[in-house]
């Protein structure tokens, strides 16, 4: 059960109802309606950082849930798992991206291999990224594409500890794909 309770569209604020018409009514959006100026700023921020870029969509994914795992954000897993499964990511990827299955699949690329070492570095190191590690990333990304990936790390992170800790609800359709999918 979550923490706050989530704002139906017909009893959200006044400055939240644009949010709901034009991005629906997920969890974070339900429950930020509790501050529409954080609404305001937050929602414009995660479409830019998860939305469309140089960085493709499997590859965001890549990030977005092998972050949420290392976090255990149980409903950015659940939610991402099924978005990475439509941006072209296995199931087999998934359960390697979540630590239950092996990482084989997803480790034969040197670029997302290094990417998923800097994805860690990000999300549970502590201080600067080891420069190491920081070579080997750029042997395969641009340094705007550094840039974006970590940025993409860093939000996922914001949103990991928001969505644990107010415990938000994955949709049953989520859910029942994931089910389906052998992901849950």
């Amino acid at each position: 059960m979550s923490v706050v309770s989530l704002v139906e569209p017909d009893q959200a604020p006044l400055l939240a109802a644009p949010h709901y018409r034009a991005t629906g009514t997920s969890p974070i959006v339900t429950s930020l309606a509790h501050v529409p100026e954080a609404l305001d700023v937050t929602l414009p921020f995660v479409s830019v950082v998860l939305g469309p870029s140089a960085i493709d969509g499997r590859t965001k994914e890549l990030v977005i849930v092998r972050t949420s795992a290392l976090l255990e954000c149980r409903y950015c897993v659940e939610t991402h798992s099924a978005v990475a499964l439509d941006h072209g990511v296995t199931a087999a990827e998934i359960g390697a991206l979540r630590g239950t299955a092996s990482r084989e699949p997803i480790v034969a690329d040197d670029a997302e291999r290094a990417l998923l070492a800097w994805v860690h570095a990000v999300a549970v190191g502590h201080g600067a990224v080891a420069d190491e590690l920081a070579e080997t990333l750029k042997a395969h990304w641009s340094e705007a594409e550094i840039v974006e990936l970590t940025l993409l790390c860093a939000a996922t992170l914001m949103l990991n500890r928001y969505c644990s800790a107010l415990a938000l609800p994955t949709s049953p359709e989520t859910l029942r794909r994931l089910e389906a999918e052998g992901l849950r």
